[in-house]
């Protein structure tokens, strides 16, 4: 009898450092999180599941969840364009970044479908007031430009409220791996893979 009372507390105890073991990786390094809605287009379709890292360092070009700002129930993706110090524009349908025009190659794919400017000219100024990223600021928007509640709506997000970054598609299995990664290349003259 006593041999199966410590068999069930060793039992109950394992169970409960498991449970405890999740619950910190849920809290402090990764969350699942589900897709919903068309603004990102075809680098994350509604419906996709995928996991968020929290440990990660945010930069520009990460896709992030964050809550939404009119509504902090509903969680948002979008892709970072602007980190402090960065001045935006969109000219022509082009990304004005820092002074430099960018091919953004993430928007490749659902950018052929449309004629004329894919994203619509603005400047950071005209959105925000402000004429560069404030410090503890982002300003993000959506891969599907045309159908994206962004950054040209409600202006910046505070970098503190980001939950974490979209880094693994674990569904659908055809979509199975890791989202691509973009970065300014040295010279800050384009967006490269990573």
């Amino acid at each position: 009898m006593k041999y199966i009372l410590k068999e069930i507390f060793s039992t109950i105890v394992m169970f409960l450092v498991m449970f405890l073991v999740i619950l910190g990786v849920y809290k402090y390094i990764a969350e699942p999180f589900i897709v919903d809605g068309a603004s990102m287009e075809y680098t994350l379709r509604s419906g996709e599941r995928l996991w968020m890292l929290k440990l990660n360092n945010i930069d520009r070009f990460d896709v992030i969840i964050f809550p939404a700002p009119s509504d902090e129930e509903k969680l948002y993706v979008k892709r970072v364009i602007g980190v402090p110090g960065d001045t935006i524009a969109y000219e022509n349908g082009e990304l004005i970044l820092n002074g430099e025009a960018m091919n953004e190659p993430y928007l490749a794919q659902k950018e052929s479908e449309f004629d004329g400017n894919f994203t619509y000219d603005f400047t950071l100024e005209e959105i925000t007031g402000e004429i560069t990223v404030p410090e503890g600021k982002l300003f993000v928007m959506g891969d599907n430009r045309r159908n994206s509640l962004d950054g040209r709506r409600f202006g910046f997000i505070d970098a503190d409220d980001v939950l974490g970054e979209a880094d693994f598609i674990n569904w659908p299995l055809n979509e199975f791996g890791l989202l691509d990664k973009y970065e300014l290349s040295e010279d800050g003259s384009e967006i490269v893979a990573r």
